[in-house]
């Protein structure tokens, strides 16, 4: 059975036979309309196709999508009370969202990816032939050489970005304003697409001014960058999982690792606390530590 006519059965059921408000369907809808669409990211559009480790996935999505701890959690129990009555209906024999984990409240610490890393997925992103891989290298040099979250660098607009001056005008939460510096290698790779991609894209749309355009010349959504870079990772045979967001994790923790001062990376990440950002300062503690017990003569058991 198609995902899309189960949660269609889902909705009515929970409206008929269990008689919830239409706020409350209206919510539900919205919560599996936005676990449809991140199945469709993965290629799945059949409830049989669905694992665990896919249902596991969502979470990280959501967070992406930049939803706050609270509503994420309510989105994971839709979808596992949603799961439940497809088993229960025998439309599945399991459900793959049975050990799915709500968040805590307690913040965990980001996973970054080294450099090496970084490195593949360019890489791999850019062996594509054009238009893709000059569009998706330069998407993902851009969101590692500033940090921006997924929905800034996607409200990019062609003259936000100052390839002479190495600068990108960002526009955060609240949108508020800020310029974050540009990297050799960003500012390579987008005016590479720049000349190379986009006005080939851009010939297929209607003339809009945004930076990344999809195959239809239309700005590319969260969805399709979401699947840009699991494509990447897929090709570079990176295992870990890996998000826009893990991007702006490793930029963080590496500009931290590297000696800048917390100020500066909260003001490049656009962060209104910076206690926000003390969260990287962690990361780095637990690397300095695992140096340290593997290269300090005294820090060494004495077996």
């Amino acid at each position: 059975m198609r995902v899309q006519r189960a949660i269609s059965g889902y909705l009515d059921w929970i409206a008929v036979e269990r008689s919830l408000s239409r706020n409350t369907v209206s919510a539900y809808s919205r919560d599996l309309e936005r676990y449809l669409t991140y199945l469709s990211t993965l290629g799945i559009d059949a409830l049989d196709d669905i694992d665990a480790a896919d249902a596991a996935g969502f979470s990280e999505f959501l967070a992406d999508e930049g939803l706050s701890r609270s509503s994420i959690a309510r989105t994971l129990t839709a979808v596992r009370s949603f799961h439940r009555f497809c088993t229960s209906e025998g439309w599945t024999q399991s459900s793959p969202a049975r050990d799915l984990t709500l968040p805590k409240q307690d913040r965990r610490l980001p996973k970054p990816i080294t450099i090496e890393q970084v490195t593949a997925l360019i890489e791999a992103a850019g062996a594509q032939d054009p238009p893709v891989g000059p569009r998706d290298a330069a998407l993902i040099e851009l969101l590692y050489g500033t940090g921006a979250r997924i929905t800034e660098a996607l409200s990019l607009d062609v003259d936000d970005v100052d390839t002479e001056g190495g600068s990108v005008r960002l526009f955060g939460k609240g949108n508020k304003e800020r310029i974050v510096p540009l990297g050799s290698y960003a500012v390579e790779a987008v005016s590479a697409y720049l000349v190379r991609a986009r006005p080939a894209l851009g010939q297929k749309g209607r003339g809009t001014p945004r930076l990344f355009l999809n195959l239809l010349g239309r700005p590319l959504s969260r969805q399709s960058a979401w699947a840009v870079i699991q494509d990447a990772a897929a090709r570079a045979g990176i295992e870990e999982h890996i998000s826009p967001h893990t991007l702006r994790h490793s930029y963080a923790t590496h500009l931290l690792s590297g000696g800048a001062d917390i100020r500066v990376v909260q003001e490049l990440l656009g962060h209104a606390s910076v206690t926000t950002t003390q969260i990287y300062t962690a990361v780095t503690i637990e690397t300095l530590r695992e140096t340290y017990a593997i290269s300090h003569p005294r820090a060494r058991s004495r077996d």
